[in-house]
């Protein structure tokens, strides 16, 4: 039976693609919304509301963890849904900046709970292991799909409408969702083994300080935030005031790193059959630094010109899939079945708790000291975490379980590094 026979699986992945995209067009109006409000100030304000995003991660996040077994997760995921569809039609509403901070609280608050359960609910549903990798891949695929199309659809939707009206599309996209959610079979979760509830948030934290390769994973999570704010925070700010560009040409940019990211998706799989994970992320971490340097030496020269900026942005799109891909393999390998939900809710927070260090300093720096200056700064951050994920992270592999490392024969370790990998992502768009 192939993976899209599955039924419930189906509807699930049909539900993230449908609110995958619905968040891709949120992004580009927010962006935009943010400019309408504060002009030149909108990095700082976008900045200072995906901070709010963050802090609700990384706070939320492993809470949901902890409890979701005492919930009905059919159920949960639906609610979360609907909650995120009520603010999304509340955001084209606001007068004041201030409101944009409560309802992304609101709306960040639901999808922190929403993400991880989400992830978790998958290896309940595709129980074979070939068929989970396939799950992943496709999952990746249709994010890498979504930074690609969502930027073009929202480009094409602005030609002739207001970018009010991408959010009624976020909002519909999250209804159709919770409906598909509710149409799904989803078993409840496992009793987690820890009884307590700070044992549980702290359960998945300690397996990633314990395991060499998950605390390569973490120096990782800062390269891709590092890089990546760039993109996600000044793209607004750095193609209208700088590039003189338009509302379709923002949206542009933002299509050009999912570019990058789709081209890396599409020969990845290859990749991975013969090249080691670890491999593959340090390489996509090298591809980012030097994108961050390149970023750095446009602004300082002022060269302000679309295709050498399109070309770093697709630069950085390309090196962030190949980090951010092989990650949730990497994960599930080292776990046993029941703590799967803490430790994608330890990365979730972790990876989240990257992006509240370095969104304030793309966003509140860049405004006060010009885009040279935080560009500088955020690419000696990923310059750090790449150096650090080279050092604490072994190449010679070890069987690794529960943050508990059981050497492998050469054979086993080949065979577990070389694995076909496709992680899901959780970075930049989140479910």
């Amino acid at each position: 039976m192939g993976l899209f026979a599955i039924r419930d699986y189906r509807r699930l992945f049909s539900a993230q693609i449908i609110a995958l995209f619905g968040t891709g067009l949120a992004t580009v109006a927010l962006g935009l919304l943010a400019y309408g409000l504060a002009g030149p100030r909108a990095g700082a304000v976008l900045a200072t509301a995906l901070t709010i995003k963050m802090v609700v991660y990384v706070v939320v996040a492993p809470l949901a963890a902890a409890y979701v077994d005492r919930l009905p997760r059919r159920l949960f995921l639906t609610v979360l849904d609907v909650v995120r569809a009520l603010v999304v039609i509340a955001l084209p509403f606001v007068t004041e900046v201030w409101q944009i901070y409560v309802l992304i609280g609101v709306l960040q608050t639901a999808s922190a709970a929403f993400t991880p359960t989400f992830q978790a609910v998958i290896p309940d549903i595709v129980t074979k292991e070939a068929d989970y990798t396939r799950a992943l891949s496709a999952s990746q695929v249709a994010s890498t799909m979504e930074s690609l199309l969502s930027p073009v659809l929202a480009a094409v939707a602005l030609t002739f409408m207001s970018f009010d009206l991408l959010f009624l599309g976020t909002s519909v996209g999250f209804a159709v969702s919770a409906l598909l959610v509710l149409s799904t079979r989803i078993p409840n979760a496992r009793p987690s083994s820890h009884t307590n509830a700070w044992d549980r948030v702290m359960s998945g934290i300690r397996t990633f300080a314990a395991t060499p390769s998950l605390r390569g994973v973490m120096a990782l999570n800062l390269v891709v935030a590092s890089v990546g704010s760039i993109v996600v925070v000044n793209t607004v700010n750095y193609v209208r005031d700088v590039l003189d560009g338009t509302q379709s040409d923002v949206a542009w940019m933002l299509a050009a790193s999912g570019m990058g990211t789709l081209l890396v998706a599409v020969v990845l799989p290859r990749v991975l059959d013969r090249v080691a994970d670890r491999s593959v992320m340090l390489t996509g971490a090298a591809v980012l630094v030097l994108a961050a340097g390149a970023a750095v030496t446009m602004s300082a020269a002022g060269v302000a010109a679309t295709l050498p900026t399109g070309v770093i942005w697709v630069a950085i799109g390309g090196g962030m899939a190949l980090i951010i891909t092989p990650t949730g393999r990497v994960l599930r390998r080292t776990v046993d079945p029941a703590g799967i939900p803490e430790v994608f809710a330890a990365q979730f927070s972790l990876s989240h708790l990257a992006w509240l260090v370095t969104y304030p300093i793309a966003g509140w720096v860049a405004t006060n000291a010009g885009f040279t200056t935080a560009w500088t700064v955020l690419a000696g951050l990923a310059a750090i975490g790449a150096i650090t994920a080279l050092a604490v992270w072994p190449r010679i592999g070890k069987a690794e379980v529960g943050g508990r490392a059981a050497v492998a024969t050469p054979e086993a370790a080949k065979a577990a590094e070389g694995t076909l990998v496709a992680g899901q992502c959780a970075c930049v768009r989140t479910v």
